[in-house]
């Protein structure tokens, strides 16, 4: 079966391109990495995605979206990533989609139409003390009410209106939450990260009001199990578009780079590298767009879903490591330079690559899932 974006898809992605080009190209990327004091949130971008209709992509069109899928939504995850753009898009797109799977109609009715336009930013706060991507370190007291602990890493928790947190109640049963900026017990820790492109902080908790995500399509587990394997196709796309555009450059460059009278593409080493790592990254592609297609047509936790997310975020994980290692090493010495711009797409490639599972996380779910057995 042959598998492809749409024209229509195809004219999207072209749109987005086009606009983050014109309006916020690298040196206004670099501008962003150059202020850490900074949020991080550039409002002249934000706005110019609510206008493309780039925050409402997944909402309903009864909460004033788009109501379009995952794989649309990959779409722009990968334009961002090809332009190392700044910004809450991801988290602020997942904490829609928290609400849409597992939010209540009233609930939804009071943030879905804020998110789609951009009015309020949302993020997620997955990962709690104990490491893992389901909530465990931030727990819910008897009520249901309460949370305390800590989540860490979040994605602009500072300049965020509403936050998505995964917890779990005293019988270890996980469920999505949503606290509201300037909750009582609520404080943010600045996290300083290397990667410039991002902010960083931990969500700190303590016996702050919380309102459960109840009321829809999914809930407990099966509702946090879903918004990680969306987050983790939407940090893959982002991963595959900074893969493929440090490829790009790093190939236009060896072009008219010369040693010893020619173009250092033509020898034999580079080249090879570049065949080699252009294969990687095309495969990357091809499996997000195939694990975007599997969540919109197939049940939650269908296990054939489930390998096509480990699949795709382990893939595009090692294709971004490679690629943008391979930028710093064949632009020769200027590479290494922070006048340079590869600097961006490597840290950025190295600080998402671990988000929502590492491709060594994923590879042993993929054993898992395969095998009934993990591979240690």
């Amino acid at each position: 079966m042959f598998f492809a974006l749409t024209d229509e898809q195809q004219a999207f992605a072209e749109t987005v391109r086009d606009f983050v080009a014109d309006r916020f190209d690298l040196d206004a990327v670099r501008a962003v990495v150059e202020d850490p004091d900074g949020d991080g949130h550039p409002v002249t971008l934000w706005k110019g995605l609510a206008d493309q209709g780039a925050l409402a992509v997944l909402v309903p069109e009864e909460h004033d979206g788009l109501g379009l899928g995952l794989l649309d939504a990959q779409v722009i995850a990968r334009e961002l990533g090809r332009a190392v753009a700044p910004g809450p898009w991801t988290t602020s797109v997942l904490a829609a989609e928290a609400l849409r799977l597992a939010g209540s109609p009233e609930q939804q009715a009071a943030w879905l139409p804020g998110l789609a336009a951009g009015e309020t930013v949302g993020t997620v706060a997955l990962r709690g003390e104990a490491g893992s991507w389901d909530g465990r370190g931030i727990t819910v007291d008897a009520s249901g009410e309460r949370l305390s602990g800590t989540a860490s890493p979040v994605d602009y928790p500072a300049v965020a209106g509403l936050v998505v947190v995964a917890a779990t109640d005293a019988q270890g049963v996980p469920g999505l939450y949503l606290v509201e900026a300037g909750a009582e017990g609520l404080a943010v820790r600045d996290q300083r990260t290397y990667d410039g492109t991002a902010r960083v902080g931990a969500v700190e908790l303590a016996d702050t009001p919380a309102e459960a995500l109840t009321g829809g399509t999914l809930s407990g587990a099966a509702a946090v199990g879903a918004l990680m394997a969306r987050g983790a196709v939407l940090t893959a796309a982002d991963l595959v578009g900074v893969a493929r555009e440090a490829l790009t450059r790093t190939i236009d460059y060896d072009r008219d780079r010369k040693q010893f009278g020619v173009p250092v593409g033509s020898f034999q080493a580079i080249k090879h590298t570049m065949a080699d790592l252009h294969v990687g990254v095309t495969m990357a592609e091809h499996a997000v767009l195939f694990a975007a297609h599997a969540l919109d047509t197939s049940e939650p936790g269908d296990p054939g879903a489930d390998v096509a997310v480990a699949v795709a975020k382990a893939k595009a994980a090692g294709a971004a490591w490679d690629a943008t290692g391979a930028m710093i090493q064949f632009f020769g010495g200027i590479g290494f330079t922070w006048e340079h711009e590869a600097h961006f797409f490597y840290k950025r490639a190295r600080r998402r690559a671990p988000l929502f599972g590492s491709a060594a996380e994923h590879r042993e779910r993929l054993a898992v899932l395969t095998m009934d057995q993990p591979l240690s």
